[in-house]
């Protein structure tokens, strides 16, 4: 995980703490004192609220625990593509520039230009140098790539 991801995990798990948790704790508080609880759907709607709220605290708990946070700004860049950097793609045929940042799969945001390193692109460009040619095996077809420039941004 980039030092980004896990700050953005952060974010959302303080976020979930402090802000969301205690809403859905006064939310079933207001419904309990409605009555009967068998009929209450604002009863139920928190309830189902709170333990979608619990389940993803864990979750995010887990992965930050579990997850190694690889900041790779502090990596000498010698033009070789890793997790972490910033990656320049010339596509060949159509001559048109693309530029990913190869990160962790729950980082990933195509529109935002982070990539998995799960995905196709990821997998066939890891390890290559600036100036090599690559082909992505992509459901449309082969693309050719040539990598322009890496980034340790």
């Amino acid at each position: 995980m980039t030092v980004a991801g896990a700050e953005r995990l952060r974010e959302e798990l303080n976020e979930l703490k402090t802000e969301r948790r205690p809403r859905i704790i006064q939310a079933i508080a207001e419904a309990r004192e409605h009555g009967d609880l068998k009929e209450n759907a604002e009863y139920h709607a928190a309830r189902e609220q709170q333990s979608f709220c619990e389940g993803r605290i864990k979750e995010i708990e887990g992965k930050l625990a579990d997850s190694e946070v690889i900041d790779v700004r502090a990596i000498p860049n010698t033009g070789r593509v890793i997790f972490g950097a910033t990656v320049t793609l010339l596509n060949i045929d159509t001559d048109a520039e693309v530029v990913y940042q190869i990160v962790g799969e729950d980082e990933a945001d195509v529109k935002a230009g982070r990539i998995s390193v799960a995905s196709p692109i990821s997998r066939a460009i890891m390890g290559k140098e600036v100036g090599e040619d690559i082909v992505v095996k992509a459901p449309a077809g082969d693309v050719d790539y040539e990598i322009v420039k890496v980034e340790h941004l």
